[in-house]
């Protein structure tokens, strides 16, 4: 007798991610029947003690699901075992395309929380046509890259009331009361370990962007310039400011584009930014990713910074991760600035000029708490939620598509605030 079919599966469960994802799943997916899948069984059922403990919730009976990355066969019955696969098992560049895959040919959804941008748009380039026309929704970027970005946007042309010519994103990380006590890292060397193989294929992208996009997006004005690294924003209290890491733009942008070949809307043009609290600061920040880009170019390079994470993250990442004193404390802001004009003179086609400045602007706050392995794995499994209710609120009947593009008819912010570990969205000004 087969067994029964399941709402969701966490992949990768007994990984670092994996399994505060577990953790989550206990009151995201309440109501749902789901279970949690990798290649140990033994690593599995320590995962369901842990976190069911962690919980107070008798996790005992979660189905197990034994499938690995290196057996596609294995891949193709843990699909067939759910209406969703929530994928955690990264780096996604290594492991990612096998899962979609095999969530395609079974007729699955598949979401994740890659913030490689090389992997994201090969999958969309190579998969989107299939998913449609399998009737499946392959969205990556479901966790804070780029939940509350992409999602972010929406709710900002939500509010404005009026046409958004562009964004400005300032992204705040914090640790209430300081770090001491809590242990120096932040990361964990799998999510370290997918950044160093995205800055060292950076160059990928550009190739993969032509054959995805073989057509420009036709230039709005006024063109949205990036501010100056080092420079100070009025915006947060005159921080220091640094570009942020490519994903949240490319995930945005990426959004941008479906939204307008589909519905013809303006694009939203965006920028992202990293915040400091002095030049010093962001200076050891700009020699540490200096050294990184300079070393992931080379394979010699990759292997050192992938052997001690500890050394060249400055102690940010480590093979243990963030301690749980330091997840509980650790939180983000951002600050999203917003200009364009006020509904009274939109132009009649949405491809049209504006020949006068922006005379609007709205400021969204968005926030969540222990944003790596905390509001990631809610904002992850509120997306699997949200398809799993929502798909008819969805456009088309499948793809690979952005968290913004996929999600902007749902109630997924809604979803979001939920939670304890959620994200909160709300305006700070509107003018």
């Amino acid at each position: 007798m087969a067994a029964k079919k399941l709402d969701a599966i966490i992949f990768g469960a007994s990984g670092f991610t994996g399994k505060y994802t577990v953790f989550e799943a206990v009151s995201v997916l309440k109501g749902l029947q789901w279970g949690i899948a990798g290649r140990n069984q033994e690593k599995l059922q320590s995962v369901l003690r842990e976190m069911g403990a962690k919980s107070k919730t008798d996790l005992s009976q979660t189905p197990i699901v034994i499938a690995d990355v290196n057996n596609e066969a294995s891949l193709l019955e843990m699909a067939k075992r759910c209406r969703i696969v929530v994928n955690t098992a990264g780096p996604y560049r290594f492991f990612g395309e096998r899962v979609v895959k095999a969530c395609i040919e079974a007729g699955t959804h598949h979401v994740d929380v890659s913030g490689e941008p090389q992997y994201m748009e090969t999958m969309q380039l190579r998969y989107h046509d299939l998913a449609k026309k399998r009737g499946v929704y392959v969205i990556s970027a479901c966790g804070f890259d780029s939940i509350p970005a992409d999602m972010g946007v929406n709710f900002v042309e939500k509010n404005f009331d009026g046409v958004v010519n562009s964004v400005e994103n300032f992204v705040h990380m914090g640790v209430k009361g300081g770090t001491k006590g809590t242990g120096s890292a932040a990361l964990n060397t799998g999510t370290w370990e997918s950044a160093i193989h995205a800055i060292a294929n950076r160059s990928e992208s550009v190739a993969i962007r032509r054959k995805l996009f073989p057509e420009r997006l036709p230039k709005f004005q006024p063109d949205l310039k990036s501010r100056r690294p080092l420079s100070r924003a009025a915006e947060v209290d005159d921080k220091v400011i640094l570009p942020f890491p490519e994903t949240d733009r490319s995930v945005v942008m990426r959004s941008q584009r479906f939204l307008y070949e589909l519905e013809k809307k303006r694009p939203v043009q965006m920028q992202a930014y990293m915040t400091y609290p002095s030049w010093f600061a962001a200076s050891v920040v700009v020699l540490f990713a200096s050294i990184i880009g300079i070393m992931a170019k080379f394979s010699f390079g990759r292997q050192l910074l992938l052997k001690y994470p500890s050394v060249f993250s400055g102690g940010m990442a480590s093979r243990e991760g963030p301690s749980e004193a330091r997840m509980e404390r650790t939180f983000f802001r951002m600050t999203m600035k917003a200009t364009g004009w006020p509904k009274s003179e939109k132009l009649a086609e949405s491809t049209d000029q504006y020949t006068s400045p922006p005379t609007k602007t709205l400021t969204v706050r968005i926030e969540g708490p222990n944003p790596g392995y905390g509001s990631t794995c809610v904002a992850l499994l509120s997306t699997a939620k949200t398809i799993l209710s929502e798909s008819d609120k969805m456009p088309g009947s499948g793809g690979v598509l952005p968290p913004g593009a996929a999600f902007r008819g749902t109630s997924l912010i809604n979803e979001l605030e939920k939670h304890e570990h959620g994200i909160k969205f709300e305006i700070v000004a509107n003018k």
